[in-house]
């Protein structure tokens, strides 16, 4: 099959600057590199195809050269030589585009992110707190102040990356950098290293952090707390910090709402009471009206937890269960009995509701 013109197999016109060539074959090649297509042969052609054109037209002499005479122009040469596996992963290759091959320097990579857990009680999520958290994590000697070396010996530079902390890496037709294996990345060679940390800059210690929990803030939910990681050579990494609610014993949530279920004696539900309801801010009065029914659920407005990341606050639900003795004396069997004859079942509407479709299922 007759090869495709170079400017339109990279998207691009005739007269398209270098920059704009650039641009191009970086969004092919991260859209059809094998490693983020793998097994997948129409887009290995297309990154080869890609990776040519990238390669004639780059080059100006080999570009007026492809502008005069075309394919023809490298018939007998060829650029040939086009394996996916000369590049590297697709990270390698958009590091190449940044690297030495246009000028630019690698960025040196931070220190790795750190995870941890944070226990809260129920009401500090639901209200919001500013808690401490010890973190145990990576963090520089004290002894040599975090250079590897033991006080008062010489630190050079490292002669494999003559104190760039990089080297040059080529694969293929890309040029990268990369973090030099002999220092690792620090540039700086340790003649004599320090006795407490052996050299690496870092001893294992722990840090006391202040970590704000907003209110209203779910299990599970993550917060970060910027350059509280470990040290790299680009800086420090982040910390993660998943909040973990414990479970309160009276209250649940369903988003800013607050639930909680109130059991009521017989009698409360029969006559009505004034209850003694606790909330997150504490104890409200709350009326039950007389025949109250068993499940029925107030709103107590406001008093749930405020809205993240908005305003005003969710509501408390208050489930009221009557409740039915399991234990009766003699006497009080005596009295409900004779109760129960002389309500008979005009007091209970739902018990005869029920009693009439029953009837109803089966005459």
């Amino acid at each position: 099959m007759a090869k495709r013109d170079y400017y339109e197999v990279l998207g691009v016109s005739r007269d398209a600057s270098a920059d704009e060539l650039k641009k191009a074959y970086r969004g092919l090649a991260r859209r059809f590199h094998p490693d983020r297509n793998p097994d997948d042969p129409a887009a290995e052609d297309a990154f080869k195809e890609a990776t040519e054109a990238y390669q004639v037209l780059s080059d100006p002499e080999h570009r007026k050269r492809y502008d005069r005479f075309g394919h023809a122009a490298f018939e007998s040469e060829g650029p040939g030589g086009f394996d996916p596996s000369d590049f590297g992963s697709v990270g390698e290759i958009l590091e190449g585009f940044i690297g030495e091959v246009f000028g630019g320097r690698r960025r040196k990579r931070p220190g790795r992110d750190v995870s941890v857990e944070m226990h809260v009680r129920f009401e500090e999520a639901a209200l919001g707190a500013q808690k401490t958290l010890e973190v145990r994590r990576p963090m520089p000697c004290d002894r040599c102040e975090g250079s590897g070396g033991e006080p008062g010996t010489t630190i050079r530079s490292c002669p494999t990356c003559e104190g760039r902390g990089e080297v040059r890496f080529q694969r293929g037709f890309f040029a990268t950098m990369r973090a030099c294996s002999a220092c690792g990345g620090t540039g700086k060679k340790v003649e004599t290293p320090c006795s407490k940390c052996s050299g690496s800059g870092r001893v294992e210690g722990t840090d006391e952090l202040s970590v704000k929990i907003p209110p209203g803030v779910q299990d599970g939910a993550v917060r970060t707390v910027r350059g509280a990681g470990e040290e790299g050579p680009g800086g420090a990494g982040d910390l993660h910090v998943t909040i973990r609610v414990e479970p309160h014993p009276l209250f649940e949530t369903r988003g800013a709402d607050v639930l909680c279920t109130v059991p009521v004696s017989f009698p409360q539900a029969v006559l009505g009471a004034t209850l003694d309801i606790p909330t997150l801010e504490g104890k409200v009065h709350m009326k039950l009206p007389p025949g109250t029914q068993s499940g029925k659920i107030f709103r107590l407005r406001g008093k749930g937890i405020p809205v993240y990341g908005g305003a005003g606050k969710g509501d408390q639900l208050v489930t009221v269960v009557v409740e039915v003795p399991e234990k009766v004396s003699r006497e009080q069997r005596r009295l409900i009995s004779a109760l129960a004859e002389e309500m008979g079942t005009e007091t209970h509407p739902q018990q005869a509701g029920f009693l009439a479709k029953l009837k109803g299922l089966f005459d």
